[in-house]
């Protein structure tokens, strides 16, 4: 650009010593040389630095890769390649058949487990049962315990039940109070396996119905579907490829539908002038002779010249040595769908400070930048 500016500036000299017929001597031509310097410098400095230039710049997006949460062979593909798609719409399916088997193994498992808890149940109506038995048979053995000894005692020696007999009776009465104690014992624990709960079910079926859930979720992650609304690109799925659950293997690369930005490479001398909201042109390779306006929207905050992370090595002092850009994102006011270009186009854009231009040098700027886009016709330079 500072190139157009000499080759400008040279070429209105010529025409002005032409026409006006300005003889060419040690006074005419040192003085439009070093007038031209001084003009030149001037003008050069300010654009430059209240109006930054990005030479080298790119179309960004954000492309999202397809990983399946399960791994399994893929059946059909059934999205087609740069078609859009809206979200959820089915990329693919795997096969579904080892999922839906754990499926029934685990209904038949959880059954059974079900069954099991209502025979549960049935045992602790059932230990409730015998120890009210072994109650009622401890209290019928003390009572003829009781009358037994009591007949003994009021009649003394008269009376018609002997030692031998009073002590058959309380032995009875002994062995009717172990069975009680050993029926209530039966019932506790029966109690306690029946009344174990996990989230209101019993261990065995809570553990059977969440293995259950998870087979099922796993089932219809056979059917991947898409993330947003967008395209999916470069497919080279195909039926019979076995697709692993791994994110550092992705089977499909889908773009989203996204408000399409413009990243520009700054130098840092200008990063006091660059404010959000400022107005910005850029042109595109692809596009000769137009200028799409738009709006600077955010400078990156960190540089990766700068960057270091804890490691097992030292950080090289030639890292400093290189040179460092600004990123600056500007969203466009046109929409570039409208133009059919791919995403990720080149070309170089600007920033206009008009705040900090007295001269309104950003006049020059535009012109240039518009100069730039001219030769795109010819043959896209950086």
């Amino acid at each position: 650009m500072d190139l157009i500016i000499i080759l400008t500036y040279t070429a209105l000299c010529t025409v002005v010593f032409k026409v006006f017929k300005i003889p060419m001597n040690k006074w005419s031509v040192p003085t439009a040389a070093l007038g031209g310097i001084a003009i030149l410098s001037t003008l050069l400095m300010l654009m430059n630095y209240n109006h930054p230039y990005a030479k080298y710049g790119k179309e960004i997006f954000v492309s999202i890769p397809i990983v399946p949460n399960v791994s399994g062979t893929v059946q059909t593909v059934d999205v087609i390649a740069n078609m859009p798609v809206k979200k959820g719409d089915l990329l693919f399916t795997l096969d579904a058949t080892p999922f839906q088997a754990k499926i029934d193994q685990l209904t038949a498992l959880l059954v059974d487990a079900k069954s099991s808890d209502l025979q549960s149940d049935q045992k602790l109506q059932t230990a409730i049962a015998h120890v009210a038995q072994a109650q009622a048979d401890r209290d019928r053995k003390n009572s003829n315990y009781q009358r037994f000894l009591k007949g003994k005692l009021s009649a003394g020696e008269n009376s018609p039940f002997t030692e031998q007999e009073i002590e058959n009776r309380k032995k009875l009465l002994e062995a009717a109070e172990s069975q009680l104690r050993a029926a209530e014992s039966e019932e506790q624990r029966v109690r306690l396996i029946a009344n174990v709960e996990i989230l209101g079910m019993n261990p065995q079926v809570a553990q059977l119905q969440a293995q259950l859930n998870k087979a099922e979720f796993d089932l219809s992650s056979t059917f991947v579907r898409a993330p947003d609304d967008g395209i999916a690109t470069q497919i080279a799925l195909k039926p019979g490829v076995r697709a692993a659950s791994l994110p550092l293997r992705p089977v499909m690369i889908f773009i989203p539908k996204q408000k399409r930005r413009f990243a520009g490479l700054f130098w840092q001398n200008s990063l006091l002038r660059m404010e959000a909201g400022l107005e910005a042109e850029v042109i595109l390779d692809s596009v000769p002779g137009h200028v799409f306006k738009g709006k600077f929207v955010q400078l990156m905050p960190a540089m990766s010249e700068g960057e270091f992370q804890a490691g097992g090595q030292l950080v090289s002092a030639k890292k400093l040595t290189s040179h460092g850009f600004a990123i600056g994102i500007i969203e466009l006011e046109e929409d570039l769908s409208d133009y059919n270009l791919p995403l990720g186009v080149q070309g170089k854009a600007v920033v206009i400070n008009k705040e900090h231009d007295p001269l309104h040098v950003s006049l020059m700027r535009k012109l240039l930048l518009r100069m730039m886009g001219w030769i795109n016709y010819v043959y896209p330079i950086k």
